[in-house]
């Protein structure tokens, strides 16, 4: 189905790409002239943001700072300027913003890493001057620190907390931070003399002013190729350096146990973390029984789809470095990366018991225990990034000994090299998974798991254009029950009928593979664009320590933009992108044809606006999910528009709203959701936020169930859904100082459905008409069916950090859960019912 158009198609705009990527010059040079020289410190200077120690009088200023928002190469409104010193253990920076009005200088004095609306200054250290990585060290007027570990030249881990000083001073000519930055918490090859890349930026808030040293170009690609370079600094020793953190938690639980009593459980675990710079640009981080307490609780959902729930990693220890060990799948500029698809998804790693509702009881552990995991990471000077992770995970037992979750290791191996000084790079990846199973888990999860991939990165000479592309291969093993379950689930569906896809119940293994490839304009003029090509094969399977939503997939995208960032009138940026992208399983058969276009403008008063609408499923296309392993479902056109709107996040009450809205199946599937929400900044030390999300769908192609009946016949049915979801948000910030804070997160959820008009798959699934796609179908006669879900979770989390790196923490957990299906009243629920009925239920509490 146009399979070789498509090839066709991308083959001739990747060389016409290529032909104007000749022809581009030198847009995305890096600036490389801009040179400042650290002096060694006599004596270390007092860090007290004042900046009238002796080694401050010899230290050479720096004052050439441009615009570059929201002017790119623009004049600043105050004049900047910065010193640089070192010692044998330290790097030491001074900052001074002048400002002629200091009492206009905005502040807010929130908790570590948390960004309110305030003036800052940010020290950006790429200690390898490899144009690709480094470290950001920010501060506020307030002394309030924030830090990220930079990647692939923009990305940010702010994960990341180094171990550093940092003072402030708001006095008469303006503001100033003293910084001092601890060696041991960069990463920098051994040498006698060492030139590191600098980039010093400052935020002038009131004005949504960004000035920078030397100039950043937004309208390039990439921000760590854009610094200049820190010379002078020798004889720096390569003494390793050794962290170690220590916890002991006592925990209270609180929950349901039976219908007769509660489960009091009190528990005391004791573990630790520990970092060791082996050599300056090689790093060991472990963990012994972490515990991650303090982590805000996840979301609350309800997943109808036949895909899985992707759950955001919030765990410090696995959170913390991960730009090393990403390696996406799926991931083009069409979808941003959304999808979250990849070879290493670390919620596999302690995860729910995968037969916890079979076998578990309610005193069950709902999180799997991690034993240890250890991660080795580095750099060499020749550009060459490795980490290696291994994690152990512990069994866990249900009721009558039988096993929820067996023991099981995981291990991740990286390397990344760059090449052309950033300008290129190649990168291996491999995963394994082992598990020691027993009777009770082997005929439902793989024994074994391999998956490995390689992939490539090339920018044109000095131009914005880029070539991209990778391939992988994966491996499960198991017993012939269990890999015929994989066969059979939602990733693969080999039981389909219609499709080349032979489903084997001998099978102890499985085996596929995937490939993409891209190419793309990023930065230089108004103009930027990517093609790109994915295919999954229909056996690939990366589920055991990745993340896959489906195989047996290949994707055409392109996306085009106008990007307009010199003010002009109203706005400050704007933004224009036009997307379309055509889907097919591997055997052709098309499940999607859909065009995109959406704008997005900063205006001038700091408020910013946004809309876009999608047209989906364009010509004949098929869904070859939704009868949930039966035959592909021809499926109708949909328009899904959208817009948006933020408020000045200077003002005291910031607003916000979101709409989406959605059109469908000739008319008879529609909703809406709605996204409104309020930040409001009470004071320096208190910010608080209410949110809602409310919305109302009615699908009337919403799968029901797959039911056989006495003679052996599948009836693939459907209902209309009539479906109303509200939850609402609220958070409270209050800092008494940076290193003290209280935080209060509170999600009540409720979402009740409504299925009626059951019908089943018709003798003619690929029927031009409607209607003659489905039979009638009354799987329960005169019943309506339903359910209805509420959740509340809550997390309070009071945190002092009494010195850098060493923190204490006391948390509250607080949730309440029901879940009721069956038979539904006729006339529904109100979602104010919906809450009062949550807060009867009993609360489970940590």
């Amino acid at each position: 189905m146009r399979i070789r158009e498509t090839a066709v198609s991308l083959l001739l705009t990747a060389l016409l790409a290529a032909s104007g990527a000749a022809q581009a010059g030198t847009a995305g040079q890096a600036q490389g002239s801009a040179r400042v020289t650290a002096v060694r410190a006599s004596a270390a200077p007092a860090i007290d943001g004042r900046g009238d120690d002796a080694t401050w009088a010899s230290a050479p200023k720096i004052s050439d700072f441009r615009q570059f928002q929201p002017v790119e190469d623009g004049a600043p409104s105050f004049r900047t300027e910065f010193q640089v010193a070192y010692d044998d253990h330290n790097l030491y920076v001074f900052v001074r913003a002048h400002d002629p009005h200091p009492d206009s200088i905005l502040r807010s004095l929130t908790r570590r890493d948390q960004r309110g609306p305030s003036d800052q200054i940010a020290v950006i250290i790429d200690s390898y001057d490899d144009n690709r990585s480094g470290f950001d060290f920010n501060v506020n007027p307030d002394g309030v620190k924030r830090d990220y570990a930079i990647s692939n030249d923009g990305n940010e881990d702010a994960s990341w907390n180094g171990i550093w000083d940092v003072a402030t001073v708001v006095d008469a000519e303006g503001w100033a931070a003293e910084f001092r930055i601890p060696l041991s918490q960069l990463r920098f090859a051994d040498a006698p003399t060492h030139t590191f890349g600098l980039g010093v930026w400052r935020d002038i808030e009131r004005y949504k002013e960004r000035v920078s040293w030397p100039l950043y170009r937004p309208s390039r690609q990439g921000f760590v190729s854009q610094m200049g370079s820190l010379d002078g600094i020798d004889g720096v020793g390569s003494s390793s350096s050794l962290e170690v953190t220590p916890y002991t938690v006592a925990k209270s639980v609180t929950r349901a146990q039976t219908a007769g009593g509660f489960d009091h459980a009190q528990k005391i675990a004791i573990g630790g973390d520990l970092k060791y710079g082996i050599t300056p640009n090689v790093t060991l981080d472990a963990t012994v029984n972490p515990d991650f307490g303090q982590v805000e609780a996840d979301p609350a959902t309800l997943n109808l789809s036949a895909f899985e729930t992707f759950l955001s990693e919030r765990r410090p220890f696995f959170v913390e470095g991960t730009g090393l060990y990403r390696f996406q799948i799926n991931c083009y500029a069409v979808v941003d990366c959304n999808t979250n698809e990849g070879l290493f998804y670390s919620r596999r790693i302690g995860r729910a018991p995968l037969l916890l509702n079979a076998y578990g009881e309610p005193s069950t552990p709902t999180a799997t225990p991690i034993a240890a995991a250890a991660k080795l990471t580095g750099r060499t000077g020749s550009g060459l990034s490795f980490g290696m992770l291994d994690a152990v995970t512990l069994g866990v037992e249900g009721s009558d000994e039988r096993t929820v979750e067996p023991r099981t290791n995981y291990a991740v191996l990286r390397a990344k090299q760059d090449l052309r000084n950033g300008r290129a790079d190649v990168s291996v990846i491999g995963t394994a998974v082992n598990r020691a199973l027993d009777d009770w888990t082997s005929p439902f999860m793989h024994r074994d798991a391999y998956a490995g991939g390689a992939s490539f990165r090339n920018r044109f000479g000095d131009t914005d254009y880029e070539l991209e592309g990778s391939f992988m291969a994966s491996r499960v093993g198991g017993s012939a029950e269990a890999i015929t379950r994989t066969q059979m689930n939602a990733v693969h569906y080999f039981q389909q009928p219609g499709l080349d896809l032979d489903l084997d119940s001998a099978r102890t293994s499985l085996t596929g593979t995937a490939a993409e490839i891209k190419l793309g304009k990023f930065g230089g003029g108004i103009t930027r664009f990517q093609t790109s090509y994915v295919r999954q094969s229909s056996g690939f399977d990366v589920n055991d320590l990745g993340y896959l939503r489906r195989a047996d997939r290949q994707d055409w995208s392109t996306w085009a933009a106008l990007n307009f960032n010199t003010p002009r009138w109203i706005y400050r940026t704007l933004r224009i992108n036009g997307n379309h992208w055509e889907t097919w399983n591997t055997d052709g058969l098309r499940l999607d044809n859909a065009w995109n276009t959406n704008v997005h403008m900063d205006l001038d008063n700091n408020w910013n606006v946004h809309a876009g609408a999608t047209a989906g499923s364009l010509g004949e296309s098929w869904c070859d999910r939704c009868t949930r392993g039966g035959p592909a479902l021809r499926i109708s056109p949909g328009l899904f528009p959208w817009f948006g709107v933020n408020g000045d996040d200077r003002m005291f009450a910031v607003p916000s709203m979101w709409v989406n809205l959605s059109y469908g199946d000739e008319g008879k599937s529609h909703g809406y959701s709605l996204s409104p929400s309020v930040d409001f900044r009470v004071s320096t030390r208190l910010q608080a936020s209410v949110g809602a999300n409310i919305s109302h769908d009615t699908n009337d192609t919403q799968w029901f169930d797959n039911i056989v009946d006495e003679d052996g016949t599948t009836h693939y049915t459907f209902a209309r859904l009539d479906q109303r979801t509200v939850s609402m948000n609220l958070r409270v910030n209050y800092t008494a100082r940076p290193n003290l804070t209280f935080e209060l997160y509170g999600e009540p959820f409720a979402s009740d459905g409504t299925y009626t008009s059951f019908r089943e798959l018709s003798a003619t699934p690929d029927a031009d008409d409607y209607d003659a796609r489905y039979a009638d179908y009354t799987p329960m006669t005169g019943e309506r069916r339903g359910f209805n879900v509420q959740q509340l979770r809550t997390n309070a989390v009071m945190r002092y950090e009494y010195r850098p790196g060493s923190t204490l923490f006391l948390v509250w957990a607080h949730g309440r859960q029901a879940e009721r299906f069956g038979p539904v009243s006729p006339h529904g629920r109100t979602w104010h019912e919906d809450y009062r009925d949550l807060l009867d239920l009993h609360p489970d509490n940590t």
